[in-house]
């Protein structure tokens, strides 16, 4: 069994030790997502979500700034250093992420952090991924674009502002999120920082075995989102939660099908990013720690048949970088 190496925390959650990390703490290996859609739904069932998160052991916070999480995620965190649920910011894991408009050019990218930084309320980020490897108009928010305006992201330059934003100790460790294997060697080409995470839709239905061990070999950390499929959101499906293979797995241990698939994730060495503000799941998705999946049942997981949940259609134009799905996905789905 493959468990990722683990540091001393504030909680029982194991944590995971980052290749371009500033200083020496680590990323819980399950982390708190909170996006909701409609975006920025809701800003105060986030913010008392995220206190009881806190109360309940967890300590690593993904956002980004499509989300419209980051100011009540900041408020959640200030709220938590003054009544002492926390001894101090360093207590927890903050993850955000670059979007679209701020890739077009490498000027937007340093602006865009300190932005995050201000909603936030923080002085420095823990990780800040690329949310896409694309770019958008800057001059039109997403909403307002019916159709978005697509176009080729320049990765060299980009990345090199993420560098700096490390460099200047704004973010202790930067990566990417929806990359492809082709694409995480071309950034590795020319990255003088290679990336630390790849977040990516990862769960039983959607394995990414090629992906995964490319990036194994490469000391790139996979962070899976959607581990139970995202069924209910804008997009998604009920594919995971409906599987007959996991189902049959979970009665026979007397687990839920949610906790097979976050375990499952954990033995194979990934991190993720669990979402739900109902309170009996989000313990449920803590209990994953001291029991184990038998090979027996590791092996009718792989032989689930695969498909994607999230295509990222909107991400395909005629007027595009990306005229089809293969294109985007660089023939991985």
């Amino acid at each position: 069994m493959q468990l990722p190496a683990t540091a001393k925390m504030s909680s029982a959650i194991a944590a995971v030790r980052l290749n371009n990390a500033g200083g020496s703490k680590a990323m819980p290996v399950i982390g708190f997502g909170t996006a909701s859609f409609p975006w920025g739904d809701r800003p105060d069932v986030t913010r008392s979500a995220i206190l009881h998160a806190i109360e309940l052991g967890y300590r690593h916070f993904d956002t980004a700034s499509l989300y419209l999480s980051e100011e009540p995620l900041g408020e959640a965190i200030a709220d938590a250093l003054r009544s002492g649920l926390i001894g101090s910011r360093d207590d927890l894991f903050v993850t955000s992420k670059l979007w679209c408009t701020d890739t077009s050019s490498p000027d937007l990218v340093l602006p865009a952090l300190r932005k995050s930084l201000q909603k936030l309320q923080l002085d420095y980020l823990d990780l800040y991924l690329i949310h896409w490897p694309i770019a958008m108009n800057p001059t039109k928010d997403y909403s307002d674009q019916p159709k978005w305006e697509l176009f080729p992201i320049d990765l060299v330059s980009v990345w090199k502002a993420m560098e700096e934003c490390h460099a200047l100790g704004l973010t202790k460790s930067i990566g990417v999120s929806n990359f492809t294997c082709k694409k995480l060697e071309a950034l590795l080409d020319f990255a003088k920082i290679p990336p630390a995470i790849n977040q990516v839709e990862v769960n039983p239905v959607w394995q990414q075995k090629k992906l995964r061990e490319f990036c194994v070999a490469k000391g790139i950390q996979i962070c899976a989102y959607s581990p139970l499929g995202a069924s209910g959101s804008y997009w998604g499906s009920n594919w995971v939660m409906e599987c007959d293979v996991l189902l049959e797995i979970a009665k026979n241990k007397g687990k839920t099908i949610a906790q097979i698939c976050l375990r499952w994730l954990l033995e194979q060495g990934d991190c993720m990013v669990v979402k739900s503000f109902n309170e009996k799941r989000m313990k449920e998705n803590l209990d994953i720690f001291d029991w184990e999946l038998t090979e027996e049942e590791k092996q009718k997981i792989s032989q689930i048949p695969q498909r994607k949940g999230h295509p990222a259609l909107e991400f395909v134009s005629e007027d595009g970088p990306y005229k089809t799905v293969q294109e985007l996905w660089d023939g991985e789905i």
